[in-house]
């Protein structure tokens, strides 16, 4: 049993309706759970970020999501926008339409630019590969081309596709991601029993909304 199974988690939230009181609640709950991360959305990041001051709970935030097929630029000008914000994390959904296009050189510049921004700015890079639609050989295709850069995350799923993480997708890329690549598994994630399932198959991150529900779970256990 994973008895810190709140240091795995990156506590929630991404609903367009979010607001100022959900991302109070969200940061409270994230101190008292000692939770690795929240994940907020990008507008949030600057006040997520003062509710957090002085707690090791780190700020994450999305980029391109939840569809991923903006440019190029538009990521990158989120992803400044993110770090002047003060994020510390940066979960960044790739081009899924350039991919089905078999367009590798534009997701090689796509992940590469945006690993080097964040890597300059001393700061971590999750990419959102969206494992629910992609094949097998997808998957396989995403480690081998995105490891190169040296991102620090690949990130299952974003929440917003008709299906989230599987246990199969996490067993794929762990063993097609060299050791110092983590992942994260995200969409769908609401028990104890199903985040230690993901984690056991190579998880290093949970995300979730379902944070709180999940260590009172494994507390009373």
């Amino acid at each position: 049993m994973h008895s810190n199974i709140a240091s795995y988690i990156d506590h929630t939230i991404l609903k367009p309706t979010t607001t100022v009181a959900d991302i109070k609640q969200l940061c409270e709950e994230a101190i008292q759970y000692s939770f690795a991360a929240v994940c907020v959305p990008p507008y949030f990041v600057k006040m997520a970020k003062q509710l957090l001051e002085g707690s090791p709970v780190k700020t994450a935030t999305v980029i391109g999501f939840p569809f991923g097929y903006s440019s190029v630029g538009a990521k990158q000008e989120e992803i400044r926008q993110a770090l002047a914000d003060g994020v510390d994390e940066l979960d960044i959904v790739h081009n899924i339409a350039a991919l089905k296009n078999n367009d590798w050189t534009l997701l090689e510049e796509e992940i590469g630019s945006c690993t080097k921004l964040a890597h300059n700015a001393g700061k971590k890079i999750k990419v959102i590969i969206e494992s629910g639609e992609l094949t097998d050989a997808e998957i396989i295709a995403c480690c081998q081309h995105y490891a190169p850069f040296g991102i620090d995350f690949m990130k299952t799923s974003t929440g917003y596709a008709p299906s989230g993480a599987s246990i199969h997708a996490v067993q794929l890329m762990r063993s097609h991601l060299s050791e110092n690549i983590e992942i994260k598994a995200s969409g769908g994630i609401r028990s104890f029993a199903a985040a230690q399932e993901m984690i056991d198959a190579g998880a290093t991150r949970i995300g979730c909304s379902a944070g709180v529900q999940i260590v009172k779970e494994a507390t009373a256990q």
